[in-house]
Formats: structure tokens, C-alpha cells, sequence
């Protein structure tokens, strides 16, 4: 690789606002807060929206959309109109 021009990779702690649920990984993204880990070291921090611990896909609460059922809805709110 050459020197200089690749980002700093370094661990960060990214942790998510609604279930507080924390990770350590490696990233080059940077932050001014800090969070000490499990091991006693002290990580940037970065917080996210969402994780896999809160997107519904993954913990089973998405809602699956009845297109039929909006298409109907469409029709009886404005009923159908045929070609001129």
C-alpha cells in the first residue's frame, strides 16, 4: 500500500440510541466522544439511529404492506375512473 493516502483505521464503538445495545468494530470514521470498553481501554464513540438490534427486519416486527388491499383503498377513496 502506499503511505499517505489511505484513511486512519482504527476501532470504534458504535452504539445505537434507541436500545443501547454498543459494538466494537474497526472503522475510518471519526468522532470527539469516547466510551470506555469492557477491556479498560477507551474507544471514539459513534452513535447510530439504527442497528440490527432495532430495524424491524431483524427483530421481527416489520410490517408487510397489502398492495391489493392500498390498490383498494385507492379505488373506494376515489373511485375508478375510466379512459376518456
Amino acid at each position: 500500500m502506499k503511505t499517505g493516502i489511505h484513511p486512519d483505521y482504527h476501532p470504534v464503538v458504535f452504539k445505537d440510541s434507541s436500545t443501547g445495545d454498543a459494538f466494537l468494530t474497526r472503522s475510518t470514521i471519526t468522532s470527539d466522544r469516547t466510551i470506555e470498553w469492557s477491556d479498560g481501554r477507551t474507544y471514539p464513540l459513534v452513535p447510530v439511529d439504527i442497528s440490527s438490534w432495532s430495524h424491524p427486519f431483524w427483530t421481527g416486527t416489520q410490517r408487510i404492506m397489502d398492495s391489493a388491499g392500498q390498490v383498494e383503498k385507492f379505488h373506494r377513496r376515489y373511485g375508478k375512473r375510466g379512459a376518456r
